[in-house]
């Protein structure tokens, strides 16, 4: 029994204990007026605290002034603290969630949370920006109506969710996205969306590299095998002979040139970051220049200009390669009266190496993927040309490890202009 019912029980027998001497000595209604007053008081005490926990229990606060009397002072402050503790876990819990959110629109994947019938309940900015969803006005709606691609569709109703959907974006962009669907608390879904984009795309090259690297070893050795052959089977004359082996070795020439720069550019992707040393760009330039003049035969007027104020952090022998790639392609496909201009600059962003020519040219869809490996604009002008279709991924490939941008402007029938910009950070200037 609580102290509060036992409090009652003893001001009822007081009351009693008053009232009957009253009633036996005075009158029988004084007793029970007595008696009735007694029980009347400790009734208008009860109902004021009474009134003051129901006025407290339509707008409940934590309020350490909350106090009742007598006994009631023990319930009000039981409820102050139950009140407190129970702010508290619900402040708490709602931290937890505010944090769980945060965390969910940190996540670089896609979130969706689905309710039964496959409306949005959550999604975060990853995954609006995936699937085109605008959170606000899109929750509560059925994802099928906003993501209507057929095979989405098809992969949600089928309900078999063992392996992702890879799901090719029909929004305009190449985006390439993983979908995995958990389901979750009954027939609840959460769907997590990852961008594979970058790996799709790389392994697409892989693909496309190996196949290229089969398509361009396979011609020259069947080239090979045909010639030895028909030197094996047919009795040849010696000038014949002659011919056939002057081939053959063009042919293994162009091989060992593939073989060479495969070597060189899976060298240079491998290789660690490039030294620091000081490359004396006149010198270079001089180079280069004389390089282009021994290529080019005297077909071409080659021309080099250099500012003369800095020279270039880095590693000498990538950067040869890949400038030397770039007057070689410049020879290679600018007709015979044509001209070459190297040049070496400061400019305000660090300096700059551009050769430019008055050649062919290439049209602007080709741009693009010129440094990819083996992408050739026209496959039969670059054999004759002698290229292998690796230069300029070479090139791309050493000018990063240098901060460096390759900068493609060209127009067909007037010529082109490669430029590579280094930062600041790897100029060495030249001390007047």
């Amino acid at each position: 029994m609580s102290a509060q019912v036992i409090r009652a029980v003893l001001l009822a027998l007081l009351s009693i204990f008053i009232a009957l001497p009253v009633g036996y000595f005075v009158a029988h209604w004084a007793g029970w007026s007595v008696f009735c007053a007694g029980l009347g008081l400790q009734m208008i005490f009860h109902f004021r605290n009474f009134a003051r926990l129901d006025r407290w229990s339509h707008r409940p606060v934590v309020d350490a002034g909350l106090e009742g009397e007598g006994a009631w002072d023990g319930i009000f402050g039981r409820l102050y603290r139950h009140e407190k503790d129970l702010r508290t876990q619900i402040s708490d819990r709602d931290d937890q969630i505010e944090r769980l959110f945060a965390a969910l629109q940190a996540l670089t994947d896609g979130v969706v949370a689905l309710d039964l019938n496959q409306q949005i309940v959550y999604c975060n900015t990853t995954a609006e920006d995936q699937l085109g969803l605008v959170s606000e006005s899109d929750r509560g709606q059925p994802i099928v109506n906003l993501v209507r691609q057929p095979e989405f569709v098809a992969y949600l109703d089928a309900g078999d969710f063992e392996r992702p959907l890879t799901l090719r974006s029909d929004r305009g962009t190449d985006r390439v996205l993983s979908i995995h669907v958990v389901p979750y608390a009954g027939d609840r879904r959460l769907m997590q969306i990852k961008d594979v984009t970058q790996s799709d795309r790389l392994d697409r090259m892989r693909r496309d590299f190996v196949a290229n690297v089969s398509h361009e070893l396979r011609t020259p050795l069947t080239v090979l095998a045909g010639f030895l052959e028909t030197l094996q089977e047919i009795d040849l004359d010696r000038d014949e002979q002659h011919r056939y082996l002057d081939m053959m070795a063009e042919q293994s020439k162009r091989m060992e040139s593939i073989v060479q720069d495969l070597l060189t550019l899976s060298s240079i992707e491998s290789a660690p970051p490039p030294s620091n040393d000081v490359v004396d760009m006149g010198s270079l330039i001089d180079k280069l220049r004389r390089d282009g003049e021994a290529l080019s035969g005297g077909r071409h007027t080659i021309v080099a200009e250099t500012d003369g104020l800095c020279d270039l952090r880095g590693s000498e022998p990538e950067l040869v390669s890949a400038f030397g790639n770039l007057v070689a392609n410049a020879v290679r496909y600018t007709p015979a009266g044509g001209t070459v201009r190297i040049e070496w600059k400061v400019t305000a962003q660090g300096a700059e190496f551009a050769v430019e020519d008055t050649g062919i040219g290439i049209e602007a869809k080709h741009i693009p993927r010129l440094t990819e490996r083996f992408y050739r604009v026209d496959r039969g002008r670059s054999r004759d040309a002698g290229g292998t279709g690796l230069g300029l991924a070479i090139v791309k490939h050493s000018l990063n490890r240098h901060q460096a941008l390759l900068d493609i402007r060209s127009l067909p029938g007037v010529g082109s202009r490669f430029a590579a910009k280094f930062p600041a950070s790897r100029i060495a200037r030249v001390q007047g």
